[in-house]
């Protein structure tokens, strides 16, 4: 996706579609810089955890609802869902429309299956958090 439209990244730099484009990028980078830190250092990640399906930094001990993780469960997918369309919007054609929409669905479908992991370890807890929060947008989805 990125490698087919870089040229078009700094084309009419004011226009509504890129500047949607930037507050996407960024907001992603956000979004991954502080899940990735809180997943370290409130949900204690530890390798001897039993699921191999899991990478290490998956395998957290303790539930992480604070941070960006209070407004969102799934700050990484979110990050990787805005990229996918911040992309797009940079220069939209009907392709990079399909892949932004394959992507998100993916990612979609995804975080669903890591919700049923992390009620799995969790149990309840989760299923609270779960109706406190949302998945990838704060107070919308």
């Amino acid at each position: 996706m990125l490698a087919s439209n870089y040229k078009y990244w700094f084309v009419d730099p004011f226009s509504l579609n890129q500047l949607i484009s930037w507050i996407l990028l960024f907001y992603s980078a956000y979004l991954v810089i502080a899940g990735a830190v809180l997943i370290k250092k409130v949900g204690k990640p530890n390798p001897d955890r039993d699921e191999k399906n899991l990478f290490g930094f998956e395998k957290t001990t303790e539930l992480v609802d604070t941070g960006v993780f209070k407004q969102i469960r799934h700050p990484l997918y979110a990050s990787l869902i805005f990229i996918s369309w911040a992309i797009y919007l940079k220069f939209p054609t009907f392709p990079l429309f399909l892949i932004a929409l394959i992507s998100t669905n993916f990612l979609y479908f995804t975080s669903r299956f890591d919700e049923m992991e992390c009620i799995n370890y969790f149990g309840l807890k989760y299923k609270e958090y779960m109706t406190r929060t949302k998945m990838f947008i704060p107070f919308i989805f």
